[in-house]
This record gives structure tokens, C-alpha cells and sequence, in this order.
């Protein structure tokens, strides 16, 4: 769905904002897939791509030049600025400081701000509040009483999460009873970090949608996925969702309004839970390229990464319309040996009815649990994408 930056105002547009030419280099602060499949993208385009991340021949480093730094080296920072045109992050565990630095010296369309407020849980609940989107009842936590008193208040089950870090699942603890919060507060608090408590939000299914807005102020949004998370890593994204078209109408509405308010630029992942009130209650917000918009990459005319790139860039903005019902389903370091072994058999080409489409990350070291590459299976039928990954053998069933 795209809207012109003149519906829904351009007053949040910045003024520095700038048409990035192609032949123009784009730095990435982080080096992961999600900068490689950014610069695999914009090259068709006439970018050249220049990634800071500390680790050697980072996934984005190996197909982009890279500055091989920590995040938080301003020399490092320094010279990305130098040898770059434009500056984008591809994921919000950046150091706020050291982006808010490249703002004096380079040109940061998605600004320090909006990574300031996506970092700390807290800050990003006043922010949606403030968009007019509804969120879980939640309430910070500063010692073991409050959090006593904030479970009673909310009822259980609750997630008591740490307000900063955490992904995958992690950095989080579900309250079951009132017997449980004294060890729940214990695991948390010796990180350090400050703590927020949620109330546990009876969903039918969680839902995503991937926004982008430009420097300009165009507004543009993709196809809501439904995600399935296992161990709370998200194990599959299918579009359409299986959701009333009114809602799937609604959410999209809903992330445009809420990039808008924050001033975003770039892509903005918006997280939703579908309650079993018929509301949609937003859990998070990610200002970056996302894991359930992969799907994008084949299945819609312009791919959330090419969008990004046209965002900052200040380029008009792609098509978001989707092409083939799709699944995505994500490999983690479990599942790798199996999708080599499927990948070099003759089943890899797929059938009439389900169409794999792999991408690997090259990342080098292989963990349980860590993505390592994702596969959007293209279809006539998510059914038969979902009975196929269950046929596979390679994901299994929990």
C-alpha cells in the first residue's frame, strides 16, 4: 500500500533531507545479513556499500567493502563518514552515541532519535502510545515489590523483560503466579538493566508489517506476514496472512501512522499482536530491514532491502505489491546440514506447487539457534508451503 508524503503530511520529513544519487556509496553501521542482503540488493541500483562491524569478513564485508572496527570506535565511525555518501543501520543495538556523531559529520537520514527511542522499551511505549497505537498494559520495575505489585495489578501470566538487549527470545522471563516473581526478578536484575513488565496479551496470532518512508516524506507498506515463533525465535512467516482482510487493512494503516510520528526514514518493522479481542495490540518496533520481511525479496515487485535503499536515498519508492502467496521459514545452525544435504537433491527445484528459494548468510560460525540463512517458499497455496517444510524433515514439528 504507498501513500504520497503530501496524505499524510511531510511535516516530519528533516529538513537535510537529500536525493543520494546512484554512484553514490552507502555505509552500513553493522555488518550482518541483514547489510549484505542490503547491498546485494542496491547494487543493481549503482550503490557501493561500506560496512562497519568488528568481526572479519562480516557477512555484509563479503560482499562490500568493510571497516573492521567495534561499533563504538569513533576513528572507525570517523572514516565510514569520510568514505560514504549516505549512512544507514541495519540493526538498533548501535551505539546511540556514535550514530548521533555521524549525524554531525556524515548524512544520517534515520537520524540518532528514533534509534535512541527503538532501543529502550520503555521510551518505545510512550512513543506508540503517543502514535495512538494500543500496547499491552505494562508498568517499569525498579525493585522486586514493584514488580510484586505490578503482577497483581496486571494478573497472570505476565513477561517481565529487561528494557534494553534482548532478541530471540532472550532477556525475557514469564510470570505464571505470584510464586514466581521472586526468581523472575533475581534472573533479570544482575543484567543491570532496567526491567518492564507486561501484561501476557491473549493473541490468535501475531502479525508484521514492514513500512517504509522516505526522506521526502512518501509513505509505502507491505503485505502483513502471520509469524509463527518457536523458542521464541521466529520460525516462519506466511502472506497472505490468515487474518480478516479488514484487520490485515488496519495494521497496515496502523504501521504508516505510526512511522509517520516517529519521523521515520527508511523501513520500520512494526510488531502486532492480533488479540482475541479483535484489537491489535503493538508489541515492538525495529527501524531496520526485518526477518519477517524476507519474504519480500521474491515474492512482492520491490523487496524490502531495494525499499530501504530507496528510502534513504530519497528515491521514489518501489511497489510493495505481492506477486505469489509465500512463506518464509528460517534456517537456524540446526537445521543447516539438512538444507545442504535438500539444496544438492534433486528436490531443491521444487514442484508446481511449491517454489524454494534459499539464501544463506555466510556466516562463519555455525550455533544452534543462530540464523543462518532463511528459504522463501513460493506457492499457489501457503498450505502446500507449510506442508512442505513439514515434509522436509528438516524443522521439526513442537
Amino acid at each position: 500500500m504507498k501513500r504520497s508524503g503530501a496524505e499524510f503530511g511531510a511535516e516530519g520529513a528533516r529538513k537535510e533531507a537529500r536525493m543520494i544519487e546512484p554512484g553514490a556509496a552507502i555505509g552500513v553501521l553493522g555488518g550482518g545479513q541483514l547489510g549484505r542482503m542490503m547491498a546485494l540488493a542496491g547494487a543493481p541500483l549503482g550503490y557501493r556499500f561500506v560496512a562497519l562491524d568488528p568481526a572479519p569478513e562480516a557477512p555484509c564485508g563479503q560482499v562490500a567493502a568493510q571497516i573492521v572496527a567495534a561499533y563504538s570506535d569513533k576513528d572507525a565511525a570517523a572514516e565510514l563518514a569520510e568514505r560514504t555518501d549516505v549512512i544507514t543501520y541495519e540493526f538498533e543495538n548501535v551505539d546511540a552515541e556514535v550514530a548521533a556523531l555521524l549525524e554531525e559529520r556524515s548524512y544520517v537520514p534515520q537520524g540518532s532519535r528514533l534509534l535512541y527511542t527503538t532501543q529502550h522499551r520503555l521510551r518505545e511505549k510512550a512513543a506508540l502510545e503517543a502514535a495512538g497505537a494500543t500496547v499491552a498494559p505494562y508498568a517499569e520495575v525498579k525493585s522486586e515489590a514493584e514488580l510484586d505489585a505490578a503482577v497483581k495489578r496486571l494478573g497472570t501470566p505476565c513477561v517481565l523483560k529487561t528494557a534494553t538487549g534482548g532478541y530471540d527470545g532472550k532477556g525475557q522471563v514469564v510470570v505464571r503466579d505470584g510464586s514466581e516473581v521472586a526468581s523472575a526478578y533475581a534472573e533479570l536484575a544482575v543484567t543491570g538493566a532496567e526491567l518492564v513488565v507486561e501484561q501476557f496479551v491473549k493473541f490468535q496470532c501475531e502479525i508484521s508489517v514492514i513500512a517504509a518512508r522516505s526522506s521526502s516524506g512518501e509513505t509505502s507498506t507491505f503485505p502483513p506476514a502471520e509469524n509463527i515463533h518457536r523458542r521464541g525465535i521466529l520460525h516462519a512467516s506466511i502472506v497472505p496472512a490468515r487474518v480478516p482482510a479488514d484487520v490485515l487493512a488496519e495494521a497496515e494503516r496502523l504501521a504508516a501512522r505510526i512511522a509517520e510520528s516517529l519521523g521515520a526514514v527508511g523501513l520500520l518493522a512494526v510488531e502486532m499482536f492480533y488479540g482475541r479481542d479483535g484489537v491489535l495490540y503493538v508489541n515492538e518496533v525495529a527501524p531496520r530491514p526485518h526477518n519477517s520481511g524476507h519474504y519480500t525479496m521474491e515474492a512482492c515487485t520491490t523487496s524490502q532491502f531495494e525499499q530501504h535503499v530507496r528510502a534513504i536515498c530519497g528515491l521514489p519508492l518501489g511497489s510493495p505489491e505481492l506477486r505469489t502467496p509465500v512463506v518464509m521459514v528460517n534456517v537456524l545452525g540446526e537445521h543447516l546440514a539438512g538444507v545442504h544435504k535438500l539444496m544438492l537433491s534433486p528436490e531443491s527445484a521444487g514442484t508446481e506447487a511449491v517454489r524454494p528459494k534459499l539464501h544463506l548468510y555466510g556466516k562463519a560460525e555455525t550455533k544452534a539457534g543462530r540464523k543462518m540463512g532463511h528459504i522463501n517458499l513460493l506457492c499457489g497455496d501457503t498450505a502446500d508451503a507449510l506442508a512442505w517444510i513439514e515434509s522436509a524433515g528438516i524443522w521439526p514439528s513442537e
